[in-house]
C-alpha cells in the first residue's frame, strides 16, 4: 500500500532519519557498550533494555525509510476559497446540531482524537476540494451516510505541532 505525502512529510521523516542515524544511534551503542561491561550478560537488565532501545531505533529507522521508498508524493496545493491538505475546517453537522472543526492531514498524520482527519477517510475525501457555504454528502460505507456544510476554512492552520512532531 502506498501512503500519499507530501513534499514536506518527506521532508520531516528525513529529518528524523537523519537524527536517528547520527544521534540515536550513536547513543544507544553506547549505552549498549556501557552496559555490557557491567558483567554477566543472562542477568543483565541495563544489557537487556540498551540492546532493546538500540533495536527499537533501528526498526524506526527501516520503517520510515520504507514509508519513503513506497510514498506516493501529493501537492498541497488548493484553490484559495477551498477545503485543502493543512487547512483547518469548521463543518456544521445538521443530524446532530453541533459545529465540529478539523484539520485536513496526510493519511500518517491522521489522528481524530486531536481533530487531525485524513484526506483518505470518509469525512476527508467528502470535504477536500469544496467551498464555504456548500453542503456535502460524507459516506461511510454503502448504507450509511451524512450531511456536512462547510462554515469556515482558515488557510493559516499552522499548528506548533506539526514543527515538532514525528511520524
Amino acid at each position: 500500500m502506498y501512503d500519499n505525502l507530501t513534499k514536506s512529510d518527506i521532508k520531516k521523516m528525513e529529518e528524523e532519519i537523519e537524527y536517528r542515524k547520527l544521534v540515536v544511534r550513536k547513543e544507544a551503542l553506547e549505552a549498549v557498550k556501557e552496559a555490557r561491561a557491567h558483567g554477566d550478560l543472562s542477568e543483565n537488565f541495563e544489557y537487556k533494555a540498551a540492546k532493546q532501545d538500540k533495536n527499537r531505533n533501528e526498526s524506526r529507522i527501516r520503517y520510515l525509510e520504507k514509508m519513503i521508498k513506497t510514498a506516493r508524493i501529493i501537492s498541497d496545493q488548493s484553490g484559495a476559497d477551498e477545503v485543502g491538505l493543512g487547512d483547518r475546517v469548521s463543518v456544521y453537522i445538521p443530524d446532530d446540531d453541533e459545529t465540529e472543526e478539523y484539520k485536513l492531514v496526510t493519511t500518517v498524520r491522521g489522528n481524530s482524537l486531536q481533530g487531525l482527519i485524513s484526506i483518505d477517510s470518509p469525512l476527508g475525501k467528502a470535504i477536500r476540494g469544496h467551498k464555504v457555504g456548500e453542503r456535502v454528502h460524507v459516506k461511510v460505507d454503502d448504507r450509511f451516510g451524512y450531511e456536512v456544510e462547510i462554515r469556515s476554512i482558515d488557510k493559516t492552520a499552522a499548528d506548533e505541532d506539526d514543527k515538532l512532531r514525528s511520524f
